[in-house]
């Protein structure tokens, strides 16, 4: 870097020009904010976005595979890593203001731009308030769809902890074809009726694939409710509106 001209270094260029004018190698490098030896931070950072194909490989992959990348090791791994995670956050979660939903099209949009290209099955939750805007969205297990790694217990605890009102569930399709299997409605069912029971709705189970989703309310493949925190509601009507759910609270144990 220091053979560089000082307004075309990186901090310089971003401190001058705002982060939008930089290039993704130019980013990272100010990440990992040193080279090694015959290397700058800047062809480093390059080397890294050629060998793992980008910022999604790069956001897909483990901290141990990047830290065995020549140049990279563990410290400058975990900083990647923790830049990757910051950036998610900023995206899926507003702490200021909460990202309201009305539909599985929303939740998809939100999350399909990461899920879409994960090589394996991610099972994720996604926390609502009675106003169905997102509290956080918690990962549940990572591998293989069934019932043993998809437990009611793993799911519903962070529900009960944060005070969910009610919960849309999402996985993806590695394979990119977003089809409910017979493993995933049975699932869907069987978490559905824990949540009745619990007091907190499940809304709907969303599958990710490539650039394509699927909705098990939409398909109507979520079996009839009854009590739930929206009142008496039926999964093959249309979601419950925030106002519906905050009235039929009353009658429920969820809570905003």
């Amino acid at each position: 870097m220091k053979e560089m001209p000082a307004q075309e270094r990186p901090r310089e260029r971003l401190l001058r020009a705002g982060p939008e004018a930089l290039s993704s190698a130019e980013l990272v490098s100010i990440i990992l904010g040193t080279g090694v030896r015959g290397q700058t931070a800047l062809s480093l950072a390059g080397a890294v976005l050629r060998a793992f194909g980008g910022l999604r490989g790069i956001a897909a992959a483990s901290t141990r595979d990047l830290a065995s990348h020549k140049g990279i090791g563990p410290a400058k791994a975990v900083q990647l890593k923790a830049a990757m995670e910051l950036g998610r956050r900023a995206v899926t979660l507003e702490p200021e203001e909460l990202v309201q939903v009305s539909g599985p099209r929303d939740v998809a949009s939100l999350l399909m731009g990461e899920m879409r290209y994960l090589d394996r099955e991610h099972f994720r939750v996604v926390l609502l308030n009675a106003k169905h805007r997102i509290i956080d969205v918690v990962t549940v297990s990572v591998g293989c769809l069934d019932s043993s790694l998809v437990h009611p217990r793993e799911v519903f605890k962070e529900c009960l902890k944060r005070n969910s009102a009610c919960v849309i569930l999402v996985h993806n399709h590695p394979s990119g074809d977003p089809t409910p299997s017979g493993d995933d409605i049975a699932i869907t069912r069987r978490l559905a009726s824990s949540g009745l029971i619990l007091g907190i709705e499940v809304l709907d189970h969303i599958i990710v694939g490539d650039n394509r989703y699927s909705s098990l309310k939409e398909l109507g493949l979520m079996t009839p409710a009854t009590a739930t925190c929206s009142g008496a509601l039926s999964w093959h009507e249309p979601w419950p509106g925030p106002a519906a759910c905050a009235a039929g609270r009353e009658n429920t144990s969820c809570d905003s």
